[in-house]
């Protein structure tokens, strides 16, 4: 047999039809069932089956796949998740996966229209957050990837030499508010620095980072010998979505002669929004960004983003020269500069065909309208938590992010209620601490959700609370 072609592609073309009609049919009907259930053991042990000598029928796979895989998924596609920051994605976008699988680009390089496709997404995330247009960026898997490239070029910026010296005796430092994401000070240690280079500046009531704590950190550093290099604000911090304030960041940033960074995992989709916008004011005068299109953009997994100002700065920390990757004039080694100039990947996916179709299919407009209908969902939550006796907000509710604790409950018994919870199936919230304490927290990232959702959640932990407190008094 040569080559791994079917031989009769009418077979291929019934199986791909059904597939697809069924992956509709789970789409139009997602909001039925149960949004997460445990997957049994008998269905962990039969995917451990060895590596295959002899290959199985395409139909038998995709009986398998309906049978231990679709039941027990993690359930962000249904409206009753709001867990954790996932989007749930869209038909446009599966479809989208559908054709750059059909395509198979590899996009770190070369001359080709997916390259263009790219440049465009790359256009549009920097007109969608106010940097200049001949700024940089390139999709990667998420903002884990953005930041750690965003870390990388920052440091290079400061001292391009450490790409070929190392770090050893610089003593850069950075700074980021305790609320930030733990994929920052990860990506101080993936680039060598160390994760305790990050100093983490302390927060305000409102959770925001205390600006004026910063100007006194880089200023007690720099006396005691150490070099400030960077700053990273956040946009939509991971426990309660608060918003640093950027402006003032990049007052002081720029005062100290520093580089800006930006992390943006998912508010920064809130610019397309006329009414939360201005609350991310000073977002366009970063010099690196990071956020993903597969949260509130609802582009399919995975669509990370990393942009940044200076395009020179940014390919001065990755370009290489190889002899077996030269660039040329014309034919397919043309187009530089490639993908894999900014950044660690010369192997990529054709992301941005899932991005350009999402985006181009629904409009900035209307991905406005969605952003700002999450977070009147959220609203609505937290009005009803204020009205709830013996339920709490433990935070302000800045963008979609409600955290709320439960009165006469020890975390413990939080933790085992919001388990309850997702074993019933009826909603998938998850946990964090607010200022010590254990808090439900709810994030309204799904299009699909709304207050009736929210609602069934917390009717849900109100009966599970009920229950608790009576089994606790015996009555």
């Amino acid at each position: 047999m040569a080559g791994l072609d079917p031989t009769d592609w009418r077979d291929i073309r019934d199986i791909g039809h059904r597939m697809l009609d069924e992956v509709f049919d789970r789409m139009e009907h997602v909001g039925e069932g149960p949004v997460w259930r445990p997957m049994p053991s008998s269905a962990r042990q039969a995917l451990k089956e060895g590596l295959p000598e002899k290959g199985h029928s395409l139909d038998d796979l995709y009986g398998r796949y309906l049978d231990l895989v679709v039941p027990y998924g993690v359930g962000n596609t249904h409206p009753g998740f709001m867990g954790w920051v996932h989007g749930a994605g869209t038909p446009v976008g599966m479809l989208a996966e559908m054709l750059a699988g059909g395509l198979n680009a590899n996009c770190g390089g070369r001359d080709h229209a997916p390259i263009e496709v790219e440049r465009e997404v790359i256009r549009w995330a920097l007109q969608m957050v106010g940097m200049p247009q001949d700024g940089s960026g390139c999709l990667v898997t998420g903002s884990s990837m953005a930041n750690f490239i965003s870390v990388i070029t920052a440091s290079r910026a400061q001292d391009l030499s450490i790409r070929k010296e190392g770090i050893a005796g610089r003593r850069l430092v950075g700074y980021a508010a305790t609320t930030a994401h733990g994929c920052l000070p990860r990506a101080f240690d993936l680039a060598g620095l160390g994760s305790e280079v990050l100093r983490r500046v302390p927060v305000l009531a409102d959770h925001r980072m205390d600006v004026s704590a910063l100007r006194d950190m880089i200023a007690e550093d720099r006396k005691a010998g150490f070099v400030p290099f960077m700053v990273a604000g956040t946009a939509g911090t991971v426990d309660c979505g608060a918003i640093d304030d950027l402006v003032a960041i990049e007052a002081v940033v720029r005062e100290a002669g520093l580089w800006f960074h930006v992390d943006a995992a998912f508010g920064a989709l809130a610019c397309l929004s006329s009414r939360f916008q201005p609350q991310l004011a000073g977002i366009g005068k970063a010099d690196s960004l990071a956020f993903d299109f597969h949260k509130w953009a609802q582009v399919p997994y995975d669509a990370g983003c990393v942009l940044v100002r200076d395009s020179r700065k940014h390919a001065a920390a990755f370009a290489q020269s190889l002899d077996y990757l030269v660039r040329e004039e014309r034919g397919l080694a043309a187009g530089a500069p490639w993908f894999c100039d900014f950044g660690p990947d010369l192997s990529r996916g054709f992301r941005a065909l899932k991005v350009w179709m999402t985006l181009g299919h629904y409009g900035a407009g209307r991905m406005g309208e969605m952003v700002e209908t999450c977070c009147d969902v959220a609203a609505d939550l937290a009005r009803r938590v204020e009205r709830t006796d013996g339920l709490v907000l433990l935070a302000p509710v800045t963008l979609n992010i409600v955290c709320f604790g439960i009165d006469g409950l020890e975390d413990a018994e939080v933790s085992e209620l919001v388990q309850d919870l997702h074993e019933s199936g009826i909603a998938a919230p998850s946990t964090t601490k607010i200022n010590g304490r254990l808090a439900v927290r709810a994030a309204i990232v799904n299009h699909r959700t709304t207050t009736v959702h929210t609602d069934r959640m917390l009717d849900a932990v109100i009966a599970l609370r009920d229950e608790r407190l009576q089994a606790r008094t015996g009555r």
